[in-house]
């Protein structure tokens, strides 16, 4: 590879990181990029020894919806029907029957009840 005139031989096309999370397969171009956020943020900040509940990304995939929703399934997240798959997903905590919390993701734009459904 050549840049500004200088050749470069330790640089050459194999030389990819962005992998779709989704799949693992290489991106061509520019990656598409999903963050998870809370919608309202807590009063009391986060001690730092406390692990996040869940990881707010970025996560970056192929543009196919499927590849999101493929990561969200392999994850156990559950997808709430009445949105779609957007930049910036919004986390839901399902309280399970042992006091587990589940999660379910959903862009937020609705603002009627959601409808979680395996992803």
């Amino acid at each position: 590879m050549e840049i500004m005139g200088i050749r470069i031989d330790t640089v050459v096309e194999d030389n990819v990181a962005k992998r779709c999370d989704g799949c693992l397969e290489v991106i061509d171009g520019v990656p598409w990029r999903i963050n998870l956020l809370d919608t309202v943020t807590t009063e009391v900040a986060v001690p730092w020894t406390d692990t996040p509940a869940i990881n707010p990304g970025p996560f970056q995939f192929h543009a196919d919806e499927a590849h999101v929703r493929s990561w969200m399934a392999d994850r156990g997240y559950l997808f709430c029907r009445k949105g779609r798959v957007r930049e910036i997903m919004r986390p839901i905590p399902v309280p399970g029957p042992d006091g587990a919390v589940r999660w379910g993701l959903c862009d937020g734009i609705h603002r009627d009840d959601h409808e979680l459904i395996p992803a």
